[in-house]
């Protein structure tokens, strides 16, 4: 994911503007794979229910996810928070969502925090994945001014340059060892990350 950073360099900070396109640290577009859509299924055919209601499961078929029983050997994830209208102008996904749907149904459209109900969990801190950036990720350098999220134990396609260590609402809450602001929006948006070490 693509993040907004600003360079620490000797006592001077400056800022350096991103283009961002697409997915960001935070406003990641709702989905959980590339091209996949939500379908009702048979286990929501009551017009009242609401589809992927918050707890309930779905599978992946194909390109489409499907509303399943959470005791089912098809279960694949759970929705740990469900908000109704546009990603964008709704309230965030928890911090540890794995992947967000976009939920066009008949009735509403919303969008869906999921978490995968057997690991690994890519929005777990660290993991190189997950629609929000968050306290203990892993970033590298994508090109000048843009940074983007890896996996911190170097399994991911780019090692880890910097760890965010800390999330605060401004500069001055980050560390006196902060060498990089990384811009992961919310209401506390400033990401203090320091080199990697290990």
């Amino acid at each position: 994911m693509r993040m907004r950073i600003h360079r620490v360099r000797a006592a001077v900070a400056s800022a350096v503007l991103l283009a961002l396109a697409g997915v960001t640290g935070c406003t990641q577009q709702a989905r959980g794979a590339p091209g996949d859509e939500v379908t009702r299924s048979a286990a929501t055919s009551d017009p009242r229910a609401v589809f992927l209601d918050d707890g309930e499961c779905g599978t992946r078929e194909r390109r489409h996810f499907r509303q399943v029983p959470c005791d089912s050997e098809r279960a694949v994830a759970q929705v740990i928070a469900r908000h109704q209208g546009r990603q964008q102008d709704g309230p965030r996904c928890p911090a540890r969502t794995d992947f967000v749907l976009r939920v066009d149904d008949q009735h509403q459209v919303g969008y869906a925090c999921m978490r995968k109900l057997r690991p690994p969990h890519p929005g777990d801190p660290g993991r190189g994945g997950g629609p929000r950036t968050i306290a203990q990720d892993c970033v590298y350098t994508a090109r000048k001014g843009q940074v983007k999220e890896t996996a911190c134990d170097g399994s991911g396609q780019h090692p880890p340059e910097y760890r965010i260590t800390k999330i605060v609402p401004k500069r001055s809450g980050c560390p006196a060892d902060t060498a990089l602001y990384v811009d992961v929006g919310g209401s506390a948006p400033v990401g203090c990350a320091r080199p990697y070490r290990g």
